[in-house]
């Protein structure tokens, strides 16, 4: 018996040996595997910060439905409810994204209610694209997103009858990069330099390109609600823009507002000086200061995400 127990050892051992060379193997096999990037996450809830683009892109295969309102302003006083009773301008956007870089989305702006501004019935459509995603090993520190936009106008002739004779001088676009950084679970920034161009200007000496300047960061203090604040500033004089607003009289445009979270909603409330929601119109033709509390106004962005696959 002892001598069969001894024969079984001698057989069992060279496998027993075979098997530890190859657990060796595969150990050694799988130290030297680079470990996965890990991108940071939620550096803004939302592609929005309040009026510009943020660095984020519509999830992977869903759509966000988008409504946006500007109220009026606050100068009517309580006989105009603080600017929730005259008509205001609308936007609904519808944006879609198949693998969470690239977003393509399209928009119509419209005014609700009674209102004689001029910043309403305009048809957009705007592609989006994440360059790069900030790590949570900050091997890449900053995330970057670009984005390029068209937009149609349908208002009627400002200046002259003539004002729209071509179809193209209804035409506008913008073009924008957004860099922004996580620093923290609570705290983010980002800056955006953006190109505006139309291509009607109705005054002569009026420059058809408008470069601006957007900043914004975001405080989230809880779990589901957090501060944001914006600020986008023109650089240099460009003259009278395509609406026919001295830029004289233009302001640089600023919002602070609250984001709140809420499943698969999100609701951003906040006070802004700019009636108009589009990039091709709140750059060059907002109207009103930050300086006088009477022109600042009430607005909102409600986004809703839906998945496109289970």
């Amino acid at each position: 018996m002892k001598n069969k127990l001894l024969l079984l050892l001698l057989f069992a051992i060279p496998f027993c040996a075979s098997a530890q060379d190859d657990l060796l193997k595969e150990l050694e096999a799988s130290s030297d595997e680079k470990p996965k990037k890990e991108f940071t996450q939620g550096t803004f809830k939302t592609t929005r910060l309040i009026n510009t683009h943020t660095i984020e892109s519509v999830g992977k295969n869903a759509f966000d439905l988008r409504l946006s309102h500007r109220f009026g302003d606050f100068k009517g006083g309580f006989n105009n409810f603080w600017g929730l009773d005259g008509g205001a301008p609308m936007r609904i956007s519808a944006e879609f994204s198949l693998d969470g870089r690239f977003t393509f989305g399209v928009a119509r702006t419209f005014t609700f209610g009674r209102s004689n501004n001029a910043v309403g019935k305009l048809w957009e459509g705007f592609a989006k694209y994440r360059i790069l995603r900030q790590t949570t090993d900050n091997k890449m520190p900053i995330s970057v997103t670009a984005v390029a936009g068209l937009g149609i106008t349908q208002q009627k002739a400002v200046q002259t009858p003539s004002e729209y004779k071509y179809f193209t001088s209804r035409m506008s676009y913008f073009y924008q990069i957004v860099i922004a950084r996580k620093f923290s679970k609570a705290l983010s920034f980002q800056v955006s330099p953006i190109l505006v161009h139309n291509n009607l200007v109705v005054e002569s000496g009026a420059k058809n390109d408008i470069w601006a300047l957007a900043f914004g960061g975001r405080w989230k203090f809880s779990r589901s609600v957090a501060l944001t604040a914006e600020y986008t500033c023109r650089l240099g004089n460009y003259g009278s823009s395509y609406l026919g607003t001295p830029f004289s009289s233009a302001y640089n445009t600023a919002g602070i507002g609250v984001d709140i979270e809420t499943g698969g909603h999100v609701f951003q409330i906040f006070i802004v000086n700019a009636q108009a929601i589009s990039e091709l119109q709140f750059i060059s033709d907002t109207k009103y200061s930050w300086n006088k509390i009477g022109d600042l106004r009430l607005g909102f962005n409600m986004s809703r995400v839906f998945g496109l696959k289970k």
